[in-house]
């Protein structure tokens, strides 16, 4: 059998992503075989398991993408702005999410819709898999961290209160943004400029 290159290789594993996503969107991650994947792929059943281990293995490719398309922006704010406020860090990543489509750590163009069902479905992925977890905990301590130091820079400048606590802070815009994805995807709640505002009400208080 001829070698597979590696951009061949690629493209195919890109396949069974997108695959996999539609699956795990509508079905879930659970009642979503590795047979019905390779269906949807348009692939026989055992192909699969050519570019993956395991169906966790795809579920971590997509929870990967699913908490870069959230949390990437708001890191990206963080660590390239003097002193971003609170409203501006979780309007970054509402902005993001109210869009119809978004490119994949492969390239492609991505329907949000199904990363953020897939983002939902593995918070509970948390607490049955300790890879899943250990991925999660990587992602949230470097995005935490960005976001804490950011506001320590605007307590500099005197954007921040000097009293509050900066990692306690930060973990509250990683609280609401949690909170706002779920209210997206749950109940098509999408109104960015409109809830940025109203954090920023509301932490004044």
């Amino acid at each position: 059998m001829p070698r597979i290159s590696p951009e061949r290789r690629a493209a195919k594993r890109g396949d069974i992503i997108a695959a996999a996503r539609r699956c795990f969107s509508r079905d879930g991650f659970h009642q979503t075989s590795m047979p019905e994947i390779a269906a949807e792929a348009g692939l026989s059943a055992g192909a699969p398991y050519r570019y993956f281990a395991s169906k966790e293995e795809i579920i971590l490719a997509i929870a990967s993408d699913a908490f870069r398309l959230v949390f990437e922006p708001v890191q990206r704010l963080a660590e390239a702005t003097d002193a971003p406020t609170v409203a501006d860090l979780v309007a970054a990543a509402l902005r993001t999410i109210e869009q119809d489509t978004v490119t994949d750590a492969a390239g492609r163009m991505v329907p949000v819709e199904e990363l953020l069902r897939c983002a939902v479905q593995t918070w509970s992925e948390i607490l049955r898999s300790e890879e899943v977890r250990d991925g999660a905990v990587k992602g949230f301590e470097g995005v935490h961290r960005s976001i804490a130091e950011a506001l320590r820079r605007g307590q500099a400048v005197g954007s921040m209160p000097a009293t509050v606590d900066a990692d306690l802070a930060a973990r509250t815009v990683m609280g609401l943004l949690h909170g706002m994805l779920l209210q997206r995807v749950a109940f098509g709640a999408a109104d960015a400029a409109g809830l940025a505002d109203g954090v920023q009400a509301v932490l004044r208080q």
